[in-house]
Parts: C-alpha cells; structure tokens; sequence
C-alpha cells in the first residue's frame, strides 16, 4: 500500500486518485454496453458465447462491470479523505483499474476467440476483494471502524459475483437469479447509506439551510433495507412485501426532511435528491410486484435506471469537480445530461406499466441513457484526465 505521494501533479492525471479512471471509464462502459444492448435487442440477438443469455450479459455488466466501477472509484477517494491516509494511485491503482477492464473485455472477446470460462470468472471476481483490500488497510490502520461496513458490503457484492459465474461455469444450476438479485440490492444498501451522507451535507453546504433528520428513522432506515434484502433473497415473501412498503414509507420521510425549496438553484443537490426518490419508488414497486399488480422488472429498473443512474451521474459530476479543485459548477450540458438520464429512468419504469408500450420503453430508455452520458463525457473527460487546478496532487 502506497501510503506517500508526490507533491506536484503532472502530465496526464488519470491515475492520481480512484475516481478518475473508474469514474471515466465507467461512464465509457455504461454508454457501450447500453448501446449494445440495444444493438442487440434490435437483432434479435439472444445468445451469448459465455453468459449463455445476452440478458444475463446485460445484467451483470450493468451491475458488476458499470455499477461496481462507480462505486469502487467513489470509494478509493472517499477512504483517502475520511482516513488521511493515501489509497492506491500510479502504477498500483492502474493495476486495480486494469484488472476491471479485463473483466468486460474479455467476455467480448470471447465472442470471437476461445478463451477459458475458469479465467473470465477469475479475472472478474478477484476486483471486487482488490478494491476491499485498498480501502481496508487505511481504514484499519486509521480506526476508522465506522467505514468497516463497506468492506462488509464489498465481499458480499463478491459472494454475489461468484454466484453468477458457478452458474455460468455449469458448477451449480440455479444460483445466477440469486446473485443479481443480491448484487442488485447490495447496491441499494450502498445508495442508502451514502445518500444519506452526502446528500444533507451537500443540500447544506451548498444552499444554506439545514435539513431535518430524525433520529428514529436514521437508525431505522439501513437496518429495515437490510430486514428487506435478506427476507427478499431467502423468498420471506409476505415479509418481504410488509418490509417493501415499510422502506418505501420510511426513505420517502428521509427525503422530505432534506427537502427545501432551495434546492431549484443548484443542479449538483436537485439530481441528488430526485435519484434518491427513485429508491422508495422502487421500494413500493417491489411490494406491487410481488402481489402481482406489475412486472418485477420495473422495480428492478426503478432501482437501476432510475436511482443508479441518476445517483452515479449526480455523485461524479458533484465529486469530479470537488476533487479536482474546480469550481462547483457545471455547464448546460451537463445539467442536460442530468435532465434527460432522469427522463431515461422515469420512461423505463413508468411507460411500460402499459405493457404494449414495452419494447418501446426499454428503446427510447436506453436511447436517452445513451445520450445523457455522452453529453456527461464531453466536458469531464479533460477533467479527469487533468491534473488538478491547484497543482496538488490528486
């Protein structure tokens, strides 16, 4: 573990901290595969060399190839600050970064080249304890026992991805629903806690007023997600729908005390906070579909499209810029890209509550998510790859 730096940035800065190579290439990743995806659908593809189902294809990468490389990247810049000691950077955090994008190139290049199941599953399951790895030691060796949770979360997000791939290896028959499914969750639980960090600080700092936080309900809230997660993967079914309708009340409550007026003026709080409702919206779906009033899918898709979308485009713009010592503000396009990544989300989750409009959905969906991080990647890319405004390093 690199725990010195070099006083100075220079050159190119893309492996000065985590978030610059994961929060770029993450958003490559997210626009790629969408847009394949929907190459796909559009062919009628169906079949996959090593995920057997393309849309297990899409599952996973949406969620251990994107959604893992967000969280990973806010995570080795998040440890750095909350510890004061130095994460990996340079050659170490390319390595960590290199081993990530082995995980999403090499199932496509299975496509056309033979390469063993045993080393896509290997390459791609070991990332996941590399980055608990990083971040364990500094939060460790600073007593840092609160962050503790998360390394918690990275191994089980492990147990989740290797779920998948027995599946996927013909080791076990029915373990790859379980594994998204918690992969999936696992996420949430990620949202839930950091949203409830950063959002109220952020509102605050930003627009100077204070939010209301109810001592019952922040002891409640991550407690009653977990409640929930397990109930829902061990198939509690009754519980698991008492527990839906609990969170969805429970979180809508979080949101309202944070909520103010202000939050118009600044786009970098108001994505925040709308990519959270989405949580309790897929919360009360969740409970709907489970007594069969509409599709499991649009739950699944409240959580992803909606709030992973919106909360990881919110949290890179807002931390890009904080971290590389520009100002905290953004350009049209991005408040754009903010306002059309929320529209790809509501279409997704709304429109085909009218199942005709179905196919329909999952393509203008798709069609904007594409765009909302296209129009992200135009003014970030030289952010992230330049060194930071102050001449620091980081």
């Amino acid at each position: 573990m690199q725990i010195s730096e070099p006083n100075q940035a220079r050159g190119l800065a893309l492996f000065h901290l985590g978030f610059r190579p994961f929060f770029l290439f993450g958003a490559v990743a997210s626009l790629a595969l969408m847009a394949i995806w929907l190459m796909w659908l559009g062919q009628g593809h169906t079949l996959h060399q090593y995920y057997v189902v393309a849309q297990y294809w899409h599952g996973h990468e949406m969620l251990f190839g994107y959604g893992i490389a967000i969280i990973a990247g806010f995570l080795l810049t998040a440890v750095r600050n909350w510890t004061s000691i130095q994460t990996p950077y340079g050659y170490t955090l390319a390595g960590i970064f290199a081993v990530w994008l082995a995980g999403r190139v090499l199932p496509v290049i299975s496509e056309s080249v033979a390469i063993p199941g045993e080393l896509i599953a290997l390459v791609d399951i070991v990332f996941l304890p590399l980055v608990a790895l990083s971040i364990g030691l500094p939060i460790v060796r600073s007593g840092n026992h609160r962050n503790l949770v998360f390394i918690v979360i990275l191994l089980a997000m492990t147990v989740a991805n290797t779920l998948i791939h027995l599946q996927l290896l013909g080791i076990t028959e029915d373990t790859l629903p379980l594994g998204m499914q918690l992969g999936l969750n696992l996420i949430v639980m990620v949202m839930a806690i950091m949203g409830g960090r950063v959002i109220p600080f952020f509102s605050e700092r930003a627009l100077a007023y204070t939010v209301k936080k109810y001592d019952w309900l922040e002891k409640a809230v991550i407690p009653a997600a977990a409640a929930w997660m397990i109930c829902h993967l061990l198939g509690f079914t009754t519980v698991a729908i008492a527990l839906a309708i609990f969170n969805g009340i429970i979180h809508t409550l979080r949101l309202l005390g944070w909520f103010s007026t202000r939050l118009k003026r600044n786009p970098l709080i108001w994505i925040l906070h709308i990519a959270y409702l989405f949580i309790p919206l897929g919360f009360l779906m969740e409970a709907a579909s489970n007594i069969g009033l509409m599709s499991p899918y649009l739950a699944i898709h409240a959580f992803a499209a909606g709030a992973i979308g919106s909360m990881t485009l919110g949290m890179m713009a807002r931390v890009s810029l904080g971290h590389t010592a520009r100002p905290l503000k953004i350009a049209r396009i991005t408040i754009a890209a903010f306002v059309v990544m929320v529209l790809a989300g509501l279409i997704r989750v709304l429109l085909p509550v009218y199942p005709p409009l179905y196919s329909m959905a999952i393509h203008i969906s798709g069609g904007l998510w594409c765009l909302a991080w296209a129009m992200f990647l135009i003014p970030y890319t030289p952010i992230l790859l330049k060194p930071r405004l102050d001449g620091q390093y980081g």
